[in-house]
């Protein structure tokens, strides 16, 4: 299989948005890192602090937050990413509300992204082992609902024009983790960058578990279906075309 969409041009600004620290890393960073050396200023926005993560005892949402914006922060730097912002919504409890689609749209007008990266908020079951988590599912909904039309529609939280943020007209979506993806991505000389940056979550990793090989494997399979050694998949969809339609 070829991709139906040739690799797109690393943007000037990129904007990723997810619900959880370390979900850009298992799965889009490889991508990221690529932009970032293509000189892509990107920006990671995150739902919530992963503060619901943790099975260890005693352990409180207060503290876990601390500890997991931290590694995200560091898991960001590893690919050289310094921004990064975290909404606060609460780990396993978001929705695709009005506030949180708000909360992007504000985020969006005040980055202005070429690109915004997300996750597909329609992929509930993930093989026969895993069942898709619903903050993942919601926050792509938001996202998607937030890029396109709400960011771009002045009349659309007016209000935020009174925070001096104005509309703004994104030019392209990267849809990650779905199951119907048109455009690879070859990471093959970010791979083992996106590994670095997956190891600073180790509060995800208590018994020592290394997850480098299963990252390989899982680009490998991609990159098979894009005709690439290593890659990530995406759903592009394009909301400007080159002639400005």
């Amino acid at each position: 299989m070829t991709p139906i969409h040739e690799e797109p041009v690393p943007p000037q600004r990129a904007m990723v948005i997810a619900a959880h620290p370390d979900d850009i890393e298992f799965v889009v960073a490889g991508t990221v890192a690529k932009w970032v050396q293509a000189g892509t200023q990107i920006r990671y926005v995150l739902a919530t602090s992963g503060d619901a993560g943790s099975h260890e005892p005693g352990m409180t949402r207060e503290s876990l937050a601390r500890i997991r914006e931290a590694e995200q922060r560091a898991a960001a730097r590893a690919v050289g990413v310094d921004d990064v912002v975290f909404l606060g919504y609460r780990d396993g409890e978001v929705e695709p509300t009005l506030a949180l689609r708000r909360d992007l749209v504000r985020e969006i007008r005040r980055f202005r992204p070429d690109t915004v990266m997300c996750y597909d908020p329609t992929r509930l079951l993930v093989g026969d082992r895993y069942i898709n988590h619903p903050d993942h599912r919601a926050v792509g909904q938001a996202a998607l609902d937030a890029t396109a039309p709400a960011a771009a529609m002045p009349l659309v939280f007016a209000e935020l024009r009174e925070e001096g943020l104005e509309p703004h007209r994104v030019k392209d979506v990267l849809i990650a983790s779905t199951v119907e993806p048109n455009t690879w991505i070859d990471v093959s000389d970010t791979l083992d960058l996106k590994i670095e940056a997956l190891h600073q979550h180790a509060s995800q990793f208590p018994d020592g578990w290394d997850p480098g090989d299963m990252i390989r494997e899982w680009a490998a399979e991609s990159g098979k279906k894009g005709g690439i050694p290593y890659a990530e998949a995406f759903r592009q969809i394009v909301l400007v075309r080159e002639d400005g339609d």
